[in-house]
């Protein structure tokens, strides 16, 4: 490559590394820096020929990791040599049987788990549900892989800028979707709060931009505010004789943003841009008394609102965060959240399950991090799932808010948000919920589906007459609960189904097939069925008979289910191939008019407009390839996008709009005011007379002289919606104007 100082690029690979050992943690020993050195020397000559897409040197990649590892999260030498070796595997000729014997089974564990998973997949198959799920399974070993791999997709996404808009997209939504969770999760929330702002940085670039400007415009205004509002508690603190630090901490883009959506409002109405943070300086013992003593003096200062205290130093959360927070009312007359804790408590806020790790000895008792730690290692005993279910049950047990709840002897339960009594009772053990018939919660008698809410105490009503039924799948959301009912009604359906076999062998005599694998197949192909146990457990209850067997050898001798058969049951195609063959064949069906082209050729295809976020011209815009209807279209920032792109990023095209002016799109508006007298007929008339719109349809609904309207109407772009959207604000009366993202 023509233009490269290699000079000068040694000099500053060298210079990173020196960095990297100078912020690497103390207690590193002599021995383990020369493994350290041992291990850059190999990532240096393994990948000596790579560059980066920005056109670096390649290991200024894992050079950065093994520094984010070490500073940001606070691993130690293992952490930093598997950083630094994270990619060579993959990428390169070096085995994992070769850093075995290099470096120890430890760290070809860790880099094996780091390891995206090789090889060709099918349609149906998520590469990278399957690449989280090979993660995760080294929990049972060791934690580390999941923080360095966090540490990759940090730096990753810190250096986005110089991938094409499509990977952009693609790794900024899986990097929300999973990696941020699974940040917060652990407890590291200023990796989370980042990882979360660069993701939005790619998938909605102008809000971003937006916010991170009015912020900058309102810093000093907020550094002025912030030193009147600390300066009495400082001085009553100083007189209690606390050694403490208060710092300001601003609100991420994307929890402004959050806010911003859920609240309905914009910025300058957001009031809670910032936190203060009081982190005291006391031993371990002392800790929770010294807490609230911060809490009485700031609380003796300003007003703080009842229902905004949160103790989480008596019940710390389950990642193991511990903090004392209370919403106060300053003299500005604005709210203003103020966050108390110890400086170990803070460390674990900052620093998550290294931290956690590190204050263990002083601690003993188990944190609800271990817990956690144990519901993965849990989940993933469960090999028959597939990646993507185990993915949404992931997601949904594990990175969700938690209730607190009780036993009969008042021993404390940790739960997902939405978890039922059914749920409760399995969390116990799964002999009582394959056996509850009720629960009594608070004293009351409440059915199996009856939610719980933290506090609740809950005694499980148990009968040996009880098995589990199919519509319990419905009353659970944990994991643990579903795992357990499947496998009893999967126990059961194996009883009725080996009877099942017995009675379609008899059928097939009667009309003379062969009962084999190769006709078993077939049948299940005729009858969409996707396995023999669904097949026989039918034909048990009486679904599949004789009459239906008939059919299906009268539709086989004419031979039209060949085709099908033969698509089902040979080797499956690479995504790659299956997605050239589906834009084929879309491409000879077009008849469309040319609004929309797709692919990279920018072809003009046969296309669907999604109705969960109601594309129109001008909109950024994907196309998703599905498996029975085609192709269809969402918008950049659908409420689905995300997880899409996540999680079938193979089946992403792009799309883009044509130049159009005489097709109209059904686009929706929500409108919130106040209900004065002619305000509706004043909307509606600005939108048919002055704009010259049609409208769909109007609903609105008043309540205590407000209204709130939802109006469909027909646009032929966002150019003209954003128009009506800016008129409507000027009309007396109207509070709030915007676009429905979502059905309509």
């Amino acid at each position: 490559m023509t233009g490269i100082d290699a000079e000068k690029e040694k000099q500053e690979i060298l210079q990173k590394y020196r960095n990297l050992l100078k912020v690497s943690r103390t207690d590193i020993s002599k021995e383990e820096k020369k493994t350290i050195r041992k291990a850059f020397n190999i990532a240096l000559e393994a990948h000596k020929d790579m560059r980066r897409k920005s056109g670096e040197p390649y290991i200024y990649h894992p050079i950065a990791v093994a520094n984010i590892a070490t500073k940001e999260i606070g691993l130690g030498a293992t952490a930093i040599i598997c950083s630094l070796l994270h990619d060579v595997v993959e990428d390169t000729d070096y085995t994992l049987t070769d850093i075995s014997n290099m470096f120890g089974e430890k760290v070809a564990k860790i880099i094996d788990g780091l390891t995206k998973i090789s090889g060709i997949f099918d349609q149906t198959i998520s590469i990278q549900a399957e690449n989280f799920r090979k993660m995760l399974l080294t929990l049972s070993d060791d934690v580390r892989v999941i923080l360095i791999k966090l540490a990759d997709r940090l730096h990753n996404m810190r250096t986005l800028d110089s991938m094409i808009h499509e990977k952009q997209l693609k790794i900024a939504s899986e990097t929300v979707y999973l990696y941020a969770p699974l940040a917060h999760r652990l407890g590291l929330y200023a990796i989370k709060s980042e990882l979360e702002d660069l993701s939005m940085k790619y998938t909605e670039p102008e809000i971003f931009t937006n916010i991170s400007k009015k912020l900058k415009e309102s810093e000093t205004e907020r550094a002025a505010f912030i030193t009147r509002f600390t300066a009495p508690i400082r001085k009553a603190l100083n007189e209690q004789g606390l050694k403490y630090t208060i710092l300001a901490r601003t609100k991420s883009i994307s929890s402004i943003w959050e806010k911003m959506k859920k609240k309905e409002v914009p910025f300058e109405e957001i009031f809670d841009l910032f936190a203060i943070r009081v982190i005291i300086d006391s031993p371990y013992e002392n800790e929770k008394a010294d807490c609230w003593r911060v809490y009485s003096v700031v609380t003796d200062i300003y007003r703080p609102n009842p229902d905004r205290l949160r103790d989480w130093i008596s019940t710390p959360k389950g990642n193991g965060y511990e903090s004392l927070h209370t919403t106060v009312m300053s003299s500005a007359g604005k709210w203003v959240e103020v966050q108390i804790r110890s400086k170990r408590m803070d460390e674990i806020a900052e620093r998550g399950y290294a931290a956690h790790w590190k204050y263990k000895d002083a601690n003993s008792n188990e944190s609800g991090l271990d817990e956690w730690l144990r519901k993965i290692r849990e989940m993933l005993q469960n090999i028959e799932s597939n990646a993507l279910d185990f993915l949404d049950d992931f997601k949904l047990n594990l990175f969700s808010e938690e209730i607190f709840v009780f036993t009969p002897k008042g021993e404390l339960k940790t739960l997902p948000v939405g978890s039922t009594a059914l749920d409760f009772a399995y969390n116990i053990h799964s002999h009582i919920g394959n056996n509850c018939i009720g629960a009594k919660v608070n004293l009351k008698l409440v059915p199996l589906s009856h939610k719980l809410k933290s506090g609740d105490q809950i005694e499980i009503i148990t009968s040996s007459k009880q098995h589990p039924r199919e519509d319990w799948l419905g009353y659970v959301i944990t994991a643990r609960a579903k795992d357990r009912i499947k496998n009893a009604l999967k126990e059961d359906k194996k009883k009725i189904a080996d009877d099942g076999k017995e009675i379609l062998e008899r059928k097939f005599k009667q009309v003379k097939l062969d009962f084999n694998s190769i006709t078993i197949n077939k049948l299940m192909a005729f009858h969409k069925i996707n396995n023999s146990l669904d097949l026989y457990y039918e034909v048990a209850m009486g679904k599949i008979g004789i009459k239906e067997i008939k059919a299906f050898v009268q539709e086989s001798e004419k031979g039209k289910w060949l085709q099908y058969l033969t698509k089902r049951f040979l080797p499956t195609k690479s995504p790659k191939k299956k997605h050239d063959a589906i834009i084929k064949q879309e491409k000879e069906n077009s008849k469309k008019k040319e609004t929309i082209v797709i692919g990279e050729n920018m072809n003009n295809l046969d296309y669907t407009l999604s109705s969960c976020c109601n594309p129109i011209s001008g909109d950024d815009v994907f196309g998703f390839v599905t498996i029975s209807e085609g192709i269809k279209i969402h918008r950049i920032n659908c409420p689905n996008a995300i997880q899409l792109r996540s999680k079938y990023a193979y089946r992403i095209i792009k799309a883009k709009w044509t130049d159009i002016e005489s097709i109209a799109f059904l686009a929706g508006i929500q409108i919130k005011g106040i209900d004065e007298v002619g305000i509706i007929n004043n909307i509606t008339r600005l939108i048919s007379d002055e704009l010259n719109l049609n409208i769909r349809s109007i609903n609105v609904e008043t309540t205590d002289g407000t209204f709130q309207g939802v109006l469909k109407i027909y646009i032929q772009d966002t150019n003209r919606l954003n128009l009506l959207i800016n008129n409507i604000k000027k009309i007396k009366g109207v509070e709030k104007v915007f676009r429905i993202n979502g059905n309509i």
